[in-house]
């Protein structure tokens, strides 16, 4: 039984992971925090970790970026492993996650879908078979109560893609300026709007032919899921950075 602490509990995301969890049996939700109580909880409440009494086995943290620091806090004085999967890090904040795992296990990733890391694999793929050939563009949709733009996850693609075509540069705001695209460019484009879960869309344009690799989430319960999966992954891990590539080979 992995027993699990979840930050951000009253958030549409900690409502999804109450339900995944309820119908599994090897994990229990045994804390929460959040600035408001959830409604239906069967878990202790608290607004600080500091407030917090019960003894988990993992954090897996749907919050805001805020919270980082005294989470971070928390988790080395309980040697307890995190899952992280807020977004919208500074690169400061993202500093202090990997220096924090030379002390305790984090688990972060962007995006906790199985089907998104699988589009990055195959848009990584696509850019060494393609190389300079073709032009790559990525559009997200999300609902219009996110706050970060990128999202995570188009972020998570482009640096993949990035890993491959290493002279890369990341294009936001294309009417900024007046001229032709570069090849180095990997264009990001953000849409906001309704209640959009998450659609992520990698385009290669080459000439006279284009490739696209989309995926759909149709629901929060797929990141729920593989939130629960990599807090079972997670369990007992002693130290270090880990991510969704290191739950599917282990799955």
């Amino acid at each position: 039984m992995t027993k699990i602490i979840i930050t951000g509990c009253s958030g549409k995301m900690g409502a999804s992971l109450m339900n995944a969890a309820a119908s599994r049996d090897d994990i229990e939700i045994v804390g929460g925090i959040d600035i408001v109580e959830p409604k239906n909880a069967d878990f202790e409440y608290a607004k600080s970790f500091s407030e917090l009494k019960c003894e988990a086995n993992v954090i897996v943290d749907f919050s805001n970026p805020v919270v980082l620091d005294s989470m971070l806090a928390y988790a080395v004085e309980k040697r307890v492993p995190v899952v992280i999967c807020t977004t919208g890090y500074s690169e400061e904040q993202k500093k202090k996650i990997f220096e924090t795992s030379k002390n305790i296990a984090i688990f972060y990733s962007g995006n906790m879908s199985l089907g998104i890391n699988l589009i990055i694999e195959l848009s990584k793929k696509a850019a060494a078979v393609f190389g300079d050939g073709f032009d790559i563009e990525i559009v997200e949709q999300h609902h219009n109560q996110k706050l970060d733009a990128p999202s995570g996850t188009a972020l998570m693609i482009a640096d993949a893609i990035s890993e491959v075509k290493t002279d890369s540069e990341y294009v936001y705001d294309r009417h900024a300026y007046r001229k032709k695209r570069e090849k180095k460019e990997i264009g990001i484009h953000s849409i906001r709007g309704g209640n959009i879960v998450g659609e992520h869309e990698v385009i290669f344009a080459g000439q006279d032919e284009v490739l696209t690799i989309s995926h759909s989430a149709r629901s929060k319960t797929v990141f729920a899921v593989g939130a629960l999966n990599a807090a079972a992954y997670m369990k007992d891990k002693k130290t270090g950075m880990y991510n969704m590539s290191d739950l599917l080979k282990n799955s």
